[in-house]
Parts: C-alpha cells; structure tokens; sequence
C-alpha cells in the first residue's frame, strides 16, 4: 500500500491504530473479498498462509469460508496481531487460526499450503516479483495464490510520484498480468478496487489515526500521529487519488 511518513512515531503502532477500522490491509470491501475467496475454489479443509497478515482480515474471511480449514497467519507487528486473535475469538475462530510473529520473508515451511494470500504487503518482499516468488514457495502444487498489488491506473503525476515510495517500480495492469505470467502463474480472475473501496479506505485509515490522536491527546505520540495523518491526507488527495489503483489477483501455475 502506499508508503506512510511516520515521523518520530513507531511505524508498527501507526499501522496498527490506522488499520483498526479495516481489517483488510487494502482498498477492498467486504463484498470483493468474499467475491475473490468464492473464485479462489478451495475445499472446505483448505490450508491457508496469509503473509504480512496485519489483523489477518483476510485470514479470518478465509476460514470463515472453507469451514474445515485451517490457517496460519504472518506478521511482524505484536499489535496486529493482538487484534487478529481478538477477532479470531470473537468470530469464534480462534481454534483455526495460528499466529506467527516473525518476517514473511523467512517464514517455513514451504509448499504445502491450498491458498496462499499476500494482499498490500508487496513491498515487504520487493514488489511484484519478490511476492510472487517468496510467496509462491508456500504454494502447493494445485493451489492458489491470492496477490493484490498497486498499479498505475491512470498517468503517474509529478505530485503522485512525490507522494509515493518504489513509484518507479510501479506498472500498468497489463504489466502486472505480464509479471505474474513471466514467474510462471496465470491470472484466473482478478478485481481492480473502485473508486469507493479506495476512499473508504483512505478515510478509514486517516480517520482512524487522526481520532486517536485527538482522544489521547496527552500521549507522546499524539502530535506526531496527526501530523502523519495530515501528511497522508494531502500526498493522497493532492497526488495520487485517481492515479493510483489496485488489483487483486486469483493466480494458478502456468
């Protein structure tokens, strides 16, 4: 996802206090997830690996979907993952989900898993190309990976590039389908988020931040979460609203 400026304030906090009212990590509703997880097509004791899971919204959704399943869910942040068991409990899930605290990038073991789901967490692995291969590992050999990534949607602005982090790297959506065609998958079905996923996202995740800092105004890091957020507000409004898109892809090996 786009990159946050985090100031003096600890990275995994923000992101933790600034995902707590979406629980996807991304610019999908409910509605889409539930849409890509139906055409992912795995059995109801499906294995499931989320990598930089945050809350593990996907995780959940996910076994709330294949009945017998089983998932693991991966990510360095404790506060994330506080929340993800918090909602696994109150979801009644907590006996199917496995919370690991490590990086994504070194997690075992590999290649045995029906699904495998590593949505807006591609720059942890260095874009497209390092998500495919490091989470393709974990794939079995009938399995599925579930990618979302950004891409341009419309012609990068300078105040667009300005705003965002690895923009360089960034493709249209033909070149995303390339990539992922070059390292060997085939796009099965794939969703392109809507302008309303995109707002409620970006709202979600300034206002979240915004009103904890204005409830906790006397925490040391009340200033810097504000001011973050109102960094965030305007690279977003003022650069890449419009500009920048997501997709979310069903893949299968070639």
């Amino acid at each position: 996802m786009p990159a946050r400026q985090t100031a003096t304030v600890d990275q995994q906090r923000l992101d933790s206090i600034a995902q707590a009212r979406h629980p996807f990590g991304a610019p999908t509703s409910g509605v889409t997830v539930n849409r890509l997880l139906r055409r992912s097509d795995r059995e109801p004791a499906a294995r499931i690996l989320e990598l930089g899971c945050g809350a593990a919204g996907w995780a959940l959704q996910a076994l709330a979907h294949f009945p017998d399943g089983h998932a693991d869910a991966v990510d360095l942040s404790q506060d994330a993952l506080d929340r993800a068991a918090a909602a696994a409990d109150a979801r009644g899930l907590a006996d199917r989900l496995t919370l690991h605290r490590r990086d994504a990038r070194a997690y075992v073991p590999d290649g045995d898993y029906d699904l495998v789901i590593c949505v807006g967490s591609g720059s942890a692995f260095g874009g497209l190309a390092g998500t495919l291969e490091l989470a393709g590992r974990h794939v079995n050999r009938d399995g599925v990976l579930l990618v979302g990534e950004r891409f341009w949607q419309a012609a990068p602005t300078p105040a667009a590039l300005a705003g965002l982090t690895a923009a360089g790297d960034l493709t249209d959506l033909g070149g995303l389908v390339d990539a992922a065609e070059r390292a060997g998958w085939t796009p099965v079905y794939a969703h392109v988020s809507e302008a309303g996923e995109w707002d409620h996202y970006e709202w979600s995740w300034i206002g979240s931040l915004a009103g904890w800092a204005l409830d906790n105004p006397g925490h040391p890091d009340a200033a810097g979460a504000l001011t973050v957020a109102r960094d965030h507000r305007e690279r977003w409004l003022r650069g890449y609203r419009g500009v920048l898109g997501f997709a979310t892809m069903v893949l299968r090996r070639t």
